[in-house]
């Protein structure tokens, strides 16, 4: 395998503390969608994704549900892979951090940074955030001394830890990201980065047993407990051997990706490259950092009653799948931006680009050449009018590279305007009417191509709609197995035949959405 051709893509590992919700679900969507438009580069990927399962609010949470620890986070664990299911993400594997292999490597890669003399052992006073699992200066807290992320105030913890030495690695870091503009994206993330650069002191990496006993015990200090954060990041290269079994790692790392959220941007863009600056680790490539999903503009949270899942929006839309939600969170804003999500325009983008636009194209269309064709995709002669052109679909492909879903969603559904407009202008209709038979080929030809290539383009976005495009074409092959260059390369044999199903996409009705609401 070679560096071309592999491709390695990651999301945060999500805290364990309760089932997840649509702010997770855009995340591990958004990586799903950079993975499977890899593959169809026909790139080799692997896609790590997993559950962060230590720290002293699982410990909290578990004992408030009656439960150990461990058989907390095996329900949560469960919960995880059970949406992830539902999207629909293709991920190569799921990692734990209470699997056993993650244990060996958290173990190893201390041994490693304390042989270097990078952990020390000192006394400690400050402000312990649990919500965040981590220590705040006082400059980073609210005027009201409060986390500015979990809005209460931090715990004031004195106690004996061991320290990592990451001002040692200050200005190898700002060297890094100067010399690399690719690594931090979007690129108004990197001033942010920098800024917290400015004042670096060394951090804690462990806690006392007596303080927080979930979590890796400290080689050889069994009163130490690592820090969640040196134990979280870990995953990365746990995921793929590090250090045990080095051949899945050689292959894939440095990371091409890690998809991470604009809350733990600090730990992703300074703790992590210290510690692999430590190890001497390669970094990885790029850290692409989202915002939130609010919920009617209003931050996610338990405590205001506005959690949604996704499973919720398939129940509260009668979907059959997930593909609507995954292309909703996908387009409705720029994925280094915050977004919101309401059920009103939830429904009125996924009736406008997905059900009236795509799914009645294809409709009419296959009825079209049922009518006129008896299903089969007709002989078209040297009049054939092309509808995507080459630099159109090289824009389509430079946003995807570019982590712009939802530019490369609205270049696609133009492609979609086009050839419904075409329909139109053509009056396929007429032509069978007037008995021009070849003209009518042509255009029923040129709109079922444009279909085709649609399928293709959405297939990161939408995987269950375009392979259901790809079943009524009548194509045999599998969509799985496709490949960019099929969108030109491998065009609509004449005589294949159609096979015409049941809509895509039923066009979501407001008398069927939010009934519990509104009663």
């Amino acid at each position: 395998m070679t560096s071309d051709n592999r491709f390695y893509v990651t999301t945060a590992i999500y805290y364990a503390n309760a089932a997840p919700h649509i702010g997770h679900a855009y995340e591990v969507i958004g990586a799903d969608v950079i993975a499977r438009f890899n593959r169809l580069l026909g790139k080799n990927v692997f896609f790590l994704t997993g559950t962060d399962e230590h720290g002293i609010k699982v410990e909290k949470t578990a004992a408030k549900h009656g439960l150990s620890p461990k058989a907390f986070v095996n329900e949560i664990a469960e919960k995880f892979k059970s949406t992830w299911a539902y999207l629909d993400i293709d991920y190569s594997k799921f990692i734990r951090t209470t699997d056993p292999e993650h244990y060996e490597t958290v173990s190893a890669l201390w041994k490693m940074l304390q042989e270097k003399g990078d952990i020390y052992k000192a006394s400690y006073t400050g402000l312990y955030c649990s919500g965040c699992e981590t220590f705040s200066a006082a400059r980073d807290l609210t005027p009201e001394g409060h986390c500015p992320i979990h809005q209460t105030p931090p715990e004031a913890v004195e106690e004996e830890n061991y320290f990592f030495r990451l001002s040692h690695y200050k200005q190898a870091i700002i060297d890094h990201i100067e010399a690399h503009p690719d690594f931090i994206y979007p690129a108004f993330r990197r001033n942010e980065v920098l800024n917290q650069l400015s004042e670096l002191e060394d951090i804690s990496v462990s806690r006392a047993k007596h303080s927080v006993s979930w979590g890796i015990p400290v080689p050889d200090d069994p009163e130490q407990v690592i820090y969640v954060w040196i134990d979280a990041l870990s995953n990365y290269i746990t995921g793929i051997g590090w250090p045990k079994d080095m051949t899945l790692f050689n292959q894939y790392w440095p990371a091409d990706v890690h998809v991470i959220g604009k809350d733990i941007m600090r730990f992703h863009a300074i703790y992590w490259p210290a510690m692999l600056m430590a190890a001497n680790l390669p970094l990885p490539k790029t850290l692409l950092v989202h915002g939130f999903i609010t919920v009617s503009d209003t931050k996610i949270s338990k405590s205001l009653g506005n959690v949604v899942s996704p499973e919720d929006l398939g129940q509260r839309f009668e979907l059959d799948n997930a593909d609507p939600i995954r292309y909703f969170m996908m387009t409705s804003t720029g994925f280094g931006q915050d977004g919101s999500y309401t059920d009103e325009e939830f429904k009125n983008r996924i009736n406008a680009d997905l059900a009236n636009n795509l799914g009645n194209l294809l409709n009419r269309t296959l009825n079209m050449l049922n009518k006129y064709f008896e299903g089969q995709v007709p002989e078209p002669d040297q009049t054939k009018i092309e509808l995507l052109d080459k630099n159109t679909l090289d824009d389509i492909k430079a946003h995807y590279e570019g982590f712009r879903f939802n530019e490369a969603a609205q270049a696609i559904m133009e492609q979609v305007d086009k050839a419904n407009k075409y329909v139109n202008d053509s009056e396929p209709w007429t032509l069978y009417k007037d008995g021009q038979f070849q003209t009518l080929a042509n255009v029923l030809y040129s709109v079922l191509e444009s279909l085709r290539q649609s399928a293709l383009l959405l297939s990161p976005l939408t995987p269950i709609l375009s392979r259901r495009m790809w079943e009524q074409l009548g194509l045999a092959s599998d969509l799985e197995q496709a490949h960019w260059d099929w969108i030109l390369g491998e065009p609509l044999k004449p005589k294949t035949q159609t096979c015409l199903g049941a809509p895509i996409l039923p066009r979501l009705e407001s008398e069927i959405v939010g009934a519990g609401k509104k009663k």
